[in-house]
């Protein structure tokens, strides 16, 4: 009887069914830890046992080491398994209902991104040869706000130098052993992203003598890790705060929209989905733009109070 097998069972079975191969092996690798995290939260929890008591503890002791969003994510990852078993009779209501998501205090992480000055004391401090190097990768991503992945894909043919343009079509899978050209993270990171000119001229010097089709910047096996840490002695010999590879992206956001380009546009640079991800990722900006204007309605108000 299916009531009478465990949870982490059915949720295993779930996902190969479901999960394996439809979605991105980088998603399914979460489906993994969420099952490897019920495994160890629940090893004896019997689908039978399963009510909206057992399983708001199972989140509260998920919650106990997680912040509030990972919690969230873990909650989506079983409701979804809980729902098929609903469906399919193997329970007779959902356990998740009304479920109340926690999560410990939001951790204290790096500076998520620089400001202008220190952005250039940044640039100033990458060794721009003839050969490729984590300083050009470093620079790519600080003035096209791409992703890790996607700059690690990134190949000859996908400049335009005559139009100013990058194009995104595809990533690196440098988080699996097969480390090879993988889909973006969605429909909307396909993209064409507009190059300076100084940009221009810095990558089709470098590029010029390179394979169109092979990847710029994999060399061997690529760690997120050794790209961070290098950019972290980058920063602190440049005396400015640290950051990772992922804040250049933020940093290079943060300072379009300073600059006055619309959310709309800025969302599309960066490749989301849509305008609520980039609003909700860069919320302190725009309201900290909004208090500045109106700060400034109130004083052109006055302005013109005081001239009456």
């Amino acid at each position: 009887m299916a009531q009478h097998v465990k949870f982490h069972q059915y949720f295993f079975q779930w996902m190969q069914l479901y999960k394996l191969d439809a979605v991105r092996p980088v998603t399914y690798r979460k489906y993994e830890m969420s099952h490897r995290q019920l495994v160890m939260l629940a090893p004896d929890l019997k689908m039978s046992d399963l009510s909206r008591l057992t399983y708001q503890q199972l989140l509260n002791d998920y919650a106990e080491t997680h912040e509030r969003q990972t919690t969230m994510d873990f909650h989506r990852h079983l409701k979804g398994s809980l729902i098929d078993a609903l469906e399919e009779g193997f329970i007779d209501r959902d356990p998740t209902r009304k479920a109340i998501i926690k999560g410990i205090k939001h951790r204290q992480h790096k500076t998520k991104y620089l400001h202008q000055y220190e952005l250039q004391a940044l640039l100033n401090e990458l060794n721009l040869n003839n050969e490729v190097n984590w300083d050009y990768f470093i620079l790519l991503i600080a003035k096209t706000g791409i992703r890790f992945a996607e700059a690690l894909g990134v190949t000859p043919a996908d400049f335009d130098f005559a139009h100013q343009t990058l194009s995104i079509s595809k990533t690196w899978d440098y988080k699996s052993a097969k480390s090879d050209f993988a889909p973006t993270k969605n429909n909307s990171s396909v993209r064409k992203v507009p190059l300076d000119w100084q940009t221009v001229i810095q990558f089709s010097q470098l590029t010029k003598k390179l394979p169109d089709d092979q990847a710029i910047f994999v060399q061997a096996k690529v760690y997120n890790d050794t790209v961070n840490h290098y950019l972290e002695r980058l920063c602190k010999h440049a005396s400015i705060p640290v950051i990772s590879v992922h804040g250049l992206r933020h940093t290079h956001a943060s300072l379009l929209l300073y600059a006055g380009v619309s959310i709309a546009s800025v969302a599309r640079r960066l490749g989301h989905s849509n305008m609520t991800t980039t609003q909700q990722t860069y919320l302190h900006i725009i309201q900290e733009l909004e208090n500045q204007d109106t700060s400034k309605e109130a004083l052109a108000n006055f302005e013109l109070l005081i001239a009456g």
